[in-house]
């Protein structure tokens, strides 16, 4: 039986929130199955909790942000697309602010918590939602989709009239039956651009944004002294922002997932217009692992993973 997975034990860290600018702390605690992925507020009377789902994302403004049961939590995808790279079905978020601290501006610090804590498997088998057909969303030119495949693979694109995205990959395909999550996807950090600077903090965004956690440019050039870990870490990122983005189901997908320009709103809409179309996706679960596909037997996606350093 290909089995669900939560934490050996718990683990906390502390950061800034990207937007909010606040301190916060976090911890990573181990939950039992069937549970799914769910945050609680520590620092709100009763201490309200909820499992992760697509109708709960109700702000989208440079990053996915959730509310429920009085409780928000924002900038939750570095955090969701490192529990999913790492298989883990189950665990309890805990919170003192409403943000997930940023760190590093990647899911390589999240992966590195994930690790340090441990994975351990459950006696209950995995459940997938299994893509079945074909389901499209647009904006304008803007265009993600979902269709059936036996695994999980990512294709996307971005488009950006800068001189930096000249000379940086645009195009970034992942198949994690052959690919490695965390070496490929998880150290490419979010970005931004210093002439929006001004206008997102007037409207409470990017508060806690700096060159230590974002790749910043200006008109012509990466202000970052370090430069790029990826040649095309921008597109990289926003493969790991859909990745956690996708989470969100509460549930790993099992299908390929395409997209030109998309963003966290286009995500989301992809998510529920798949939930309104019940012909258009299954759960499953693999009671001989052998017969999951090879994205999930392998070590790659689905085993205790390398350190992230």
């Amino acid at each position: 039986m290909l089995k669900q997975r939560t934490l050996k034990q718990a683990i906390s860290t502390t950061g800034v929130g990207l937007h909010s600018g606040d301190k916060v702390t976090l911890t990573l605690r181990p939950a039992a199955a069937d549970t799914g992925i769910v945050f609680r507020r520590v620092d709100l009377p009763d201490m309200p909790a909820f499992r992760v789902a697509p109708h709960l994302v109700n702000d989208t403004r440079l990053c996915s942000a959730l509310e429920a049961n009085g409780a928000r939590v924002a900038t939750v995808e570095h955090l969701m697309s490192a529990l999913a790279g790492l298989g883990v079905d189950n665990a309890q978020i805990d919170l003192d602010a409403s943000e997930v601290p940023i760190v590093d501006g990647s899911a390589g610090p999240f992966v590195f918590l994930l690790q340090s804590a441990g994975i351990i498997e459950q006696p209950a088998a995995k459940r997938f939602v299994r893509i079945k057909k074909s389901i499209e969303v647009h904006d304008g030119d803007k265009w993600v989709r979902f269709d059936p495949h036996f695994g999980f693979k990512l294709d996307f694109v971005i488009d950006f009239n800068h001189p930096v995205f000249e000379h940086s990959g645009k195009h970034v395909t992942i198949d994690f039956a052959d690919d490695n999550y965390i070496k490929e996807i998880s150290r490419a950090r979010t970005f931004g651009f210093m002439h929006e600077v001004e206008y997102l903090r007037s409207n409470g965004l990017a508060r806690g944004g700096s060159l230590d956690n974002a790749i910043v440019l200006d008109e012509y050039r990466v202000l970052n002294g370090d430069g790029l870990r990826y040649s095309d870490e921008f597109a990289k990122h926003k493969m790991l922002d859909a990745i956690g983005d996708l989470y969100v189901l509460g549930h790993p997908l099992i299908g390929a997932y395409s997209a030109y320009k998309s963003g966290h709103a286009m995500n989301n809409q992809l998510l529920r217009d798949l939930l309104a179309d019940p012909t258009a996706w299954e759960y499953i679960s693999f009671d001989d692992a052998a017969q999951a596909p090879a994205a999930f037997r392998n070590p790659i996606l689905s085993a205790p993973a390398l350190n992230y350093a």
